[in-house]
């Protein structure tokens, strides 16, 4: 009866995810691994950075996902003079109507379900740091009082690679807070064509939406409840592992290229990445090839590369790869089942969403 209670929720998600994948199909043109791997991101309660170079519908993605989900979206446009009370909010002095004069919160534009942080590396660190608690807490916090964040929440950041000159790169510690960077890449020569013929005919599609909070919370519960296997879980742990160049199980590579190395929050942004990738895939469980699909997204800005590995015209990308392949599977031991059952206690469905 589990299984099938599972099969069956699975089913209703694959559903929920080509319903998505039609609407932005609407109005986005190619793409698809930049939308998979945002989608994967806010069904797995991770937030994303998209990096590329203007003008290749970054903005326009995240804002396509908002107008579909039927939730409240702000965007903050980053700029040098941005403080963080403008993120975040600042109290006030207000006077009530006896005459008395008390503090009040007035809330910032962080306080909404999804937030665009669009060219978060134009403002300085300490604006920057406003959505630390943010993302990792979902709360922020003024003065003696801590407000809760709606919920599901969470921040789609974009960074331009070019024009450096009078940008503020993003701290380790924060680049650690965002589950995945993504690379978003020109269109290849079809999808160009299209664009241009599409987008200068007229005014774009309006999306419909076609979920609700309650809705994306279920897909988070079923996301969390995909089963992992003990054998998927070691090899992660490898691939984490040897990304650090004092581990003893790193390649020489790593210790000749790498200053350091990925933390044990890559490794849980590699198991529910995989496993929201899973569940898109419609399949029951996770397997490495998921792990292996997520692993560049997870770990390209979690690895440090030094001088040595830049002056070869090497990068984190490249290391990446190269763990891929270095890293073997580890052996299943025979006759052992290796795929655990879904934790179907993790899957609360709330009715009224439907």
């Amino acid at each position: 009866m589990a299984k099938e209670s599972y099969a069956a929720l699975l089913e209703a998600f694959q559903s929920s995810y080509r319903l998505i994948l039609n609407e932005i199909g609407k109005v986005i043109v190619g793409q698809r691994h930049v939308i998979d791997e945002i989608l994967a991101a806010v069904l797995s309660r991770g937030h994303c950075l998209l990096v590329g170079v203007p003008g290749l519908a970054k903005t326009l993605i995240v804002s396509t996902l908002a107008d579909i989900m039927a939730l409240s979206f702000k965007r903050i446009q980053f700029t040098p003079d941005l403080m963080p009370s403008d993120i975040t909010g600042t109290t006030v002095i207000d006077e009530t109507p006896d005459g008395r004069r008390e503090f009040r919160f007035v809330r910032g534009p962080v306080f909404a379900h999804i937030i665009l942080a669009d060219e978060i590396n134009r403002t300085p660190p300490k604006t920057q740091a406003a959505l630390l608690q943010a993302m990792q807490e979902r709360e922020v916090t003024s003065g003696q009082e801590t407000y809760p964040l709606p919920d599901p929440f969470f921040v789609i950041a974009t960074q331009n690679p070019i024009e450096q000159e009078g940008t503020y790169p993003l701290p380790e510690a924060q680049l650690d807070r965002f589950m995945f960077n993504t690379w978003v890449d020109y269109p290849n020569v079809r999808e160009e064509q299209q664009i241009l013929a599409t987008t200068t005919a007229g005014p774009l599609h309006k999306p419909s939406k076609i979920l609700n909070a309650r809705q994306i919370l279920n897909m988070q519960k079923l996301i969390t409840a995909v089963p992992v296997s003990e054998y998927v879980i070691e090899y992660v742990s490898r691939l984490v592992r040897a990304s650090r160049p004092k581990d003893p199980t790193a390649p020489d590579f790593i210790r000749r290229m790498v200053d350091w190395g990925a933390g044990p929050r890559a490794g849980q942004c590699l198991i529910r990445g995989a496993k929201a990738f899973a569940a898109m895939d419609g399949r029951y469980t996770v397997s490495i090839g998921d792990v292996r699909h997520m692993a560049i997204p997870v770990m390209r800005h979690r690895i440090a590369c030094n001088f040595a590995a830049q002056a070869e015209g090497i990068d984190s990308v490249e290391i990446t790869r190269r763990l891929i392949e270095a890293i073997p599977e580890p052996q299943i031991p025979k006759y052992a089942d290796a795929t655990p059952a879904p934790d179907l206690a993790n899957i609360q469905i709330d009715q009224e969403s439907e």
